[in-house]
């Protein structure tokens, strides 16, 4: 009967655990996002284009609207 609820526990801890880190990935995913205005300009900059800085807000928007979706 103990390793039943053992087993139970242990797995109980792992789906809560999932969705915890789950949470806490997506909260921090929109604080943080993965690329600023900064890395756009630094790639509009290698690959030969100069970037002004409307066009740059405007990626930047259009990123961030889209991973809003």
């Amino acid at each position: 009967m103990t390793i039943l609820y053992v087993v139970i526990a242990l797995i109980v801890g792992l789906v809560a655990g999932f969705f915890l880190a789950r949470k806490y990935m997506e909260t921090y995913l929109k604080k943080n996002p993965p690329i600023n205005e900064d890395m756009l300009r630094m790639m509009m900059m290698q690959m030969g284009q100069k970037p002004s800085e409307k066009k740059i807000r405007q990626m930047a928007q259009s990123m961030k609207n889209q991973a809003q979706k």
